[in-house]
C-alpha cells in the first residue's frame, strides 16, 4: 500500500525536504534567520516545547490527509507514521518521548467517523520510533466544535478545557517527556490546549508528532 501511494521519487521530492522551522510551532522560517524559534513564539509561547512535521499542508500531503480522515482510508496512516518517523529520526534536540498519546476525539465525532486519525497514526509510530503509546491518559471532557469551522479568534474559547488526565495515569504524566500525535497542525489551539492541561499534570515536556502543518494565509 505505502509504495503504490506514494512512490521514491515523490518521497524524496515533497517528504525529504530539510526546510527550516520553528522549534515549537514548527512553521517555516527565512533561510536567512539565525534563531530557531519565531517572532510569534517568542511573544507568546505556547504550551508545548517543540513540534515535528513532516510537510506542509499542501499537495500532496493534504491529500493524504483527507484521504485517511474522510475517505477512511487507513493503511495511509501507516505511511504517514512511516514518513513522520524520519522526520522525527532527523531532528536534533531532546531524546524521544517517553510515551506517545494521539489527540482525543470526542465520542460523537468518533461515532460518525468509525475511528481516530490521530490514533491510527500513533499506532505504527509507536513502532517505528519505539516508544510506548498510551492511548488512554488523556481523553476529552467535552464535545466541542469542529476546529475547522471556527473563526481563528474563536478557536481557543472553543477549545478551553476539553481535555483531562485520567486519574489511572498521574503517574505516567508527573515528570514525563509526552509526545502528542495529529494528522494537521493548523493554528496549534488543540495540540496548545493538551499540552497545557498534561503539564498541570505534572509532565516535563510536550512534544508534538504533526504530520503536516499548516501554513499562515
Amino acid at each position: 500500500m505505502q509504495e503504490a501511494t506514494v512512490c521514491e521519487g515523490c518521497r524524496r521530492q515533497f517528504f525529504h525536504l530539510k526546510r527550516q522551522r520553528c522549534r515549537q510551532c514548527a512553521l517555516p522560517l527565512p533561510v536567512s534567520v539565525s534563531d530557531t524559534v519565531c517572532g510569534e513564539c517568542l511573544r507568546h509561547p505556547p504550551a508545548f516545547d517543540a513540534t515535528v512535521t513532516a510537510a506542509d499542508y499542501a499537495a500532496p500531503a493534504d491529500q493524504l490527509v483527507l484521504a485517511l480522515k474522510f475517505g477512511g482510508r487507513i493503511p495511509l496512516a501507516t505511511l504517514m507514521a512511516d514518513i513522520l518517523r524520519d522526520a522525527a529520526l532527523q531532528r536534533q534536540g531532546p531524546p524521544l518521548p517517553t510515551q506517545l498519546i494521539p489527540v482525543p476525539l470526542g465520542s460523537k465525532r468518533l461515532v460518525e467517523r468509525g475511528f481516530n486519525q490521530a490514533l491510527e497514526i500513533a499506532r505504527p509510530l509507536s513502532r517505528k520510533l519505539g516508544v510506548a503509546l498510551a492511548p488512554r491518559l488523556l481523553s476529552r471532557e467535552r464535545e466541542t466544535r469542529a476546529q475547522s469551522l471556527l473563526h481563528p479568534n474563536d478557536r481557543h474559547h472553543n477549545i478551553r478545557g476539553a481535555f483531562i488526565v485520567s486519574a489511572k495515569t498521574f503517574d505516567l504524566v508527573r515528570g514525563a517527556h509526552i509526545g502528542v500525535v495529529d494528522d494537521v497542525m493548523t493554528t496549534g489551539e488543540t495540540l496548545n490546549e493538551i499540552a497545557a492541561t498534561l503539564k498541570r499534570f505534572g509532565a516535563s515536556r510536550v512534544t508534538n508528532f504533526v504530520f503536516a502543518r499548516t501554513l499562515p494565509n
